[in-house]
């Protein structure tokens, strides 16, 4: 990212724009994380609200390379898809909230923010049987109020420095290359369970590797 290009507020928040090519708007509030402090250690990222036909498999690769990532999970898709839900937490991965209904959490008030997460807390804890501490805006959507609930749940608001976009572009190779180009320590990277990205999975974590990183969860990145 180069020079600042613009200031705007948006929900009470304000952000900087940064760079003039397909740049990125990151938060001014300290309280949104869009990556961490390590120096080693960078966070594999997975949304989760459709894709769990993907996700044995990709949970087959992590264990294959010995590696735990962190899976973002929408309360309405943990409803119906328990099992898998089990599966991840099972495997030792760490398991944060996605909201309940993938709404615009930038659109809603504190308390309408915490309605969402309350529900999507219950329904995950219930499955799994622990504690929720991370909270992934639907797609990266908050204000002021989004943040002030999460803070109230004891949520760290969690983004992203890295998105490979692979819910739109379905190319193994892209997704590859977007996750892993200039990978520095505390990286955020942003996936979804999709079958490119399953295939990009190993070169992923390889390339992650041959930086000379770790491929890890949120926690450690942080």
């Amino acid at each position: 990212m180069t020079g600042l290009a613009a200031v705007l507020m948006v929900g009470g928040v304000l952000f900087v724009w940064l760079g003039s090519d397909g740049g990125t708007a990151v938060s001014a509030d300290p309280r949104a994380l869009y990556g961490g402090t390590s120096e080693t250690d960078v966070a594999l990222m997975f949304n989760v609200y459709s894709g769990e036909e993907y996700i044995p498999g990709m949970l087959e690769t992590l264990a294959d390379y010995d590696v735990k990532a962190t899976f973002f999970i929408g309360g309405c898709w943990a409803a119906k898809n328990e099992s898998v839900l089990r599966l991840i937490a099972e495997s030792g991965h760490e398991i944060g909230s996605h909201g309940y209904l993938h709404r615009d959490h930038s659109q809603m008030d504190v308390e309408a923010n915490l309605e969402e997460m309350k529900v999507a807390h219950k329904m995950i804890k219930g499955i799994c049987g622990s504690d929720v501490t991370l909270f992934a805006p639907p797609s990266g959507a908050y204000s002021a109020a989004t943040l002030d609930a999460a803070e109230s749940m004891g949520y760290k608001t969690i983004l992203w420095s890295k998105d490979t976009i692979d819910w739109r572009d379905h190319d193994t190779a892209l997704i590859t290359s977007r996750a892993t180009e200039n990978a520095e320590g505390g990286d955020f990277i942003l996936m979804h369970p999709t079958e490119n990205t399953a295939e990009a999975l190993p070169a992923i974590i390889d390339g992650i590797r041959a930086a000379g990183l770790n491929p890890g969860t949120v926690s450690d990145a942080l």
